[in-house]
């Protein structure tokens, strides 16, 4: 195989169009080894698919190089503009307005308090049971609930507004799904964002619709935009990065031990989970100039598929890279990105993440998984458990 000849992700890692993808990492390591730039077919544009950490670190440092328009031809067009697909000067005043809301000063004082309580309440209707799914009665519904309640939206609003979210992503798949979503969600949000201009409180909505960056706003569209990419990462990459998380302790009980006795070691726990499964898999960039990449001359205005999944698991970085193993030196995965396109709300993902499991493991001693439990984790753009079936109880 190589970069000239194009393959369809199926051709590549096997399955359908309907069953998500098991199990990547054999072909992943190939590819590391053999293939380190390979041709796809996709959509909108047939891409370069990019595995190796050195390779794939370098498309998200080098803005100059590697442009995000391309997230305009893929995601935006159901979000709208937002700074996933910005560049340079545009990027960093969008950033700038942004970050202070999701920074952790602003994550301080009620909330903390505010997340272990939607984290309890959600606990309170298995804990009692000795057994659960905890797919299906929490980790899906928890993040969606937390950012109900920053956004000041309605409770009882969050089922609606995950079921948006999750038809806004698959645009890829069923576009016309994907607008649908994407144009439900603005018109739930629109006279929010209007009522905030009029009447601000105290919620992110707020923060975001009057926020300034030497004298210059958000318009009401560019706010909506933002939270529907907002929206999106509640309902898909916390919502995996808790189940995932909780899948590697589960099937090491020995590490879940152990941060059952010392819940400092929870942190050590995400970090490692971010880099053996990264929720967000891939992400895209265009090059803004030609490139060579691992020997692969890429001309101009080419899509790359961003392997960040792969890259998490390239063995000239981290040893046994397939293990989970809480105790590794994590520090060079890059499931957040890297360099000016950091995820501006990694802190707020790592605080929901760490109180949800700090709450389970206090709410449900002797967790473990159900006897003959089958679960696994599956997706190829997002990735995370498709069950959780666990007994608990003394």
């Amino acid at each position: 195989m190589t970069a000239a000849e194009p393959v369809t992700t199926l051709e590549l890692f096997g399955g359908s169009e309907i069953d998500p993808i098991p199990n990547p990492w054999p072909v992943y390591r190939r590819l590391r080894a053999e293939s380190p730039v390979v041709r796809i077919q996709s959509l909108p544009d047939d891409g370069y698919l990019i595995t190796r950490h050195e390779d794939v670190r370098e498309a998200l440092r080098n803005d100059v190089a590697y442009s995000n328009r391309s997230n305009a031809k893929g995601i935006g067009l159901v979000m709208g503009r937002t700074i996933v697909e910005m560049d340079g000067t545009e990027h960093l005043r969008h950033r700038n307005i942004i970050t202070p809301a999701l920074a952790p000063r602003a994550l301080k004082g009620d909330f903390p308090r505010i997340v272990a309580e939607i984290a309890h309440e959600l606990l309170d209707a298995v804990a009692d049971r000795g057994q659960a799914d905890l797919v299906q009665s929490f980790t899906y519904t928890f993040p969606l609930r937390v950012f109900t309640r920053i956004l000041g939206l309605p409770v009882e609003d969050y089922a609606v507004v995950h079921d948006w979210a999750l038809d806004l992503i698959s645009v890829g798949t069923d576009p016309a799904r994907g607008l649908a979503g994407g144009q439900k969600l603005a018109e739930y949000l629109a006279p929010v964002v209007r009522e905030r201009r009029a009447c601000p409180t105290d919620d992110l909505v707020s923060r975001l619709v009057h926020a300034q960056v030497d004298g210059a706003q958000m318009s009401d569209e560019e706010v909506i935009s933002f939270l529907r990419l907002l929206v999106i990462a509640g309902a898909e990459t916390t919502y995996h990065l808790i189940g995932s998380a909780l899948f590697g302790l589960l099937s090491h009980p020995d590490q879940l031990d152990a941060v059952r006795e010392d819940r400092s070691l929870i942190q050590k726990v995400l970090d490692e989970t971010l880099r053996w499964e990264s929720p967000v898999q891939i992400v895209t960039r265009e090059t803004a100039e030609d490139v060579e990449i691992a020997g692969v001359p890429i001309p101009k205005a080419s899509s790359i598929v961003v392997g960040v999944g792969s890259a998490n698991r390239d063995e000239r970085v981290f040893d046994d890279p397939d293990r989970f193993d809480i105790y590794r030196n994590t520090s060079e995965h890059i499931a957040f990105g890297f360099g000016k396109h950091y995820c501006a709300g990694s802190k707020l993902a790592y605080l929901e993440a760490r109180v949800a499991i700090d709450a389970i493991l206090d709410r449900l001693p002797g967790l473990r998984f159900a006897k003959d439990a089958e679960c696994r984790i599956v997706g190829m753009a997002f990735r995370g458990p498709d069950r959780l079936p666990v007994e608990f109880g003394r």
